[in-house]
């Protein structure tokens, strides 16, 4: 199954299909608000500024199940991205990544871009997976790369043409 079939729900509720990013180079990440990792936040939001009108689209996906680190709601967890860090990419309702309820768009990046040791289990937030045009799941990275860090394989991404 393609990463287009998926449907997800945005952070207002609205239903849209992953189909909506065809032929986009995307980053998905699964965020928390209370998390060490939380300042990643700016520099997402500085690729997604350096990078939205080349292609790439930045999808924040808040995930509580790790140490309740995201325990808000959608609207106080977009109040808090907006007015911490100004994010303006596209964020989602709250979802799980890993377990019996993890979201089927999760069970696809992990059963397509393994971990350490082949694990498909998501180990924390902040967890980034890139997305090519194609909707190919290129690559995961641990929640300690810094986002900039993924700028040359962005561009790379972003120069390639469409099949």
């Amino acid at each position: 199954m393609s990463i287009y079939h998926i449907s997800v729900q945005t952070i207002d509720g609205k239903e849209i299909k992953m189909e909506h990013y065809r032929g986009k180079v995307l980053l998905i990440v699964n965020t928390a608000s209370k998390c060490g990792f939380t300042p990643q936040y700016k520099e997402l939001q500085e690729l997604y500024e350096n990078y939205r009108e080349e292609g790439l689209e930045i999808l924040g996906f808040p995930c509580n199940q790790f140490m309740s680190q995201e325990p808000g709601s959608e609207e106080e967890i977009q109040e808090f991205c907006s007015l911490n860090y100004g994010v303006t990419f596209p964020l989602f309702k709250k979802i799980d990544v890993n377990g019996e309820k993890a979201h089927p768009l999760y069970k696809k990046l992990a059963n397509d871009a393994k971990g350490v040791l082949g694990s498909k289990a998501i180990k924390w937030n902040f967890t980034k997976f890139l997305v090519d045009k194609q909707g190919e799941t290129v690559k995961r990275y641990s929640p300690n790369t810094k986002p900039k860090e993924l700028e040359k394989e962005i561009e790379a991404l972003l120069s390639e043409s469409v099949a």
